[in-house]
């Protein structure tokens, strides 16, 4: 199932949301464009937006992010006439953009839902950092497509700063991933990403603050709709001037997300390295001489051989190495989160599935 965006089409009996919807007679569907503490403000059509009243079940602070609903989810929402309508459904997703959310205890925060780009915005001016790139890499996974979009080449130093920034990439351009250089705010010099940016697709923006996001959403939207401001003089590094994420309906039939900068990237655990551009490495670990290879001082290891003979960036190595190390401690901190306590009543099968119905999971 691919992401939706409007006008949204009638379910076949055969559509994943077909069996949830008809169990919901008089519901009907709408997207969400904004979320609150209390409520969502939905979608049903490209130019009409209702404020809805969340489910008590989506308020639970210990309930899990993916079953609740995030900017670019569907719900089904009551026909009923009332001062406020009501959210009862939360439909199946086609993908989700997540990170682990910030403190010690382990717990996940929702960026996007129903996703098919994810534009990873980077400035090439001094904030510029391809470690920080990979990292946004490897949140964006199952289903959605990773572009990076490199803006400010105006505000590089020079040229030659342009193009030791860009050859920074090529070994993610290698491993097939798209990078496109613009001009965020010159329409024409934008004009290469509308391939993305056709009818019924969604698209969502993350990067620093000041990477461009909101300046490139602005130009895209055709009008100025997205605070923006000056970055810092000195550090180049940018100030919040997107506080929500929000779902904007784009001339070209596109939806977008903008989200806010994020300055702390935690994986979840539920990551692969090969998808964020280190298939090359994952290969090279494969050849290695000991199966648990650390890629450090271990005799026939075939990364640090590549490392000796120029074909690896020793810098990308030792993000890669940082990054599987922190997927592999999130992974464990969820399975302990996840594991039964002791004295907790196993749930029975009927009553998970009329949970996961009620939270729209397949």
């Amino acid at each position: 199932m691919r992401a939706i965006g409007w006008p949204f089409p009638a379910a076949p009996a055969d559509h994943p949301w077909a069996e949830l919807w008809a169990a919901l007679p008089g519901s009907y569907p709408a997207r969400v464009v904004e979320q609150h503490r209390s409520g969502y403000v939905v979608a049903d059509t490209i130019d009409h937006s209702l404020v809805v009243e969340s489910l008590p079940e989506w308020q639970r602070p210990r309930l899990a992010p993916d079953q609740r609903p995030g900017v670019g989810d569907w719900l089904l929402i009551s026909g009923e006439t009332a001062s406020m309508p009501k959210a009862v459904a939360l439909l199946p997703r086609h993908s989700a953009i997540k990170r682990a959310a910030a403190g010690e205890h382990y717990g996940q925060q929702m960026i996007a839902a129903n996703i098919d780009t994810v534009f990873i915005v980077s400035g090439m001016d001094g904030d510029f950092n391809p470690r920080r790139i990979e990292r946004y890499l490897l949140l964006v996974r199952g289903g959605a497509q990773p572009v990076v979009v490199l803006t400010k080449a105006d505000q590089a130093l020079d040229d030659m700063a342009v193009a030791a920034h860009a050859s920074a990439l090529d070994e993610l351009a290698a491993q097939g991933i798209e990078i496109c250089q613009v001009n965020a705010t010159d329409p024409a010099s934008v004009g290469v990403l509308q391939r993305w940016l056709g009818p019924g697709q969604t698209v969502v923006l993350v990067g620093s603050s000041g990477a461009g996001k909101s300046t490139l959403t602005n130009t895209l939207l055709g009008h100025e709709r997205m605070r923006t401001a000056a970055v810092r003089a000195s550090d180049a590094r940018g100030r919040h001037t997107t506080t929500h994420r929000a779902l904007i309906a784009l001339p070209s039939g596109a939806c977008l997300i903008d989200t806010p900068g994020m300055r702390e990237l935690k994986p979840t655990g539920e990551e692969a390295l090969s998808e964020a551009g280190f298939e090359d490495i994952e290969a090279l670990a494969q050849r290695c001489r000991f199966r648990d290879c650390c890629h450090v001082k271990e005799p026939g290891c075939a990364v640090r051989a590549a490392i000796e003979a120029g074909e690896a960036d020793p810098e990308r190595v030792a993000n890669y190495l940082k990054l599987s190390g922190e997927v592999s401690g999130a992974a464990a901190r969820r399975v302990a989160r996840e594991a039964p306590r002791p004295g907790s009543r196993k749930i029975s099968k009927a009553k998970q599935k009329r949970q996961d119905q009620r939270f729209g999971k397949e």
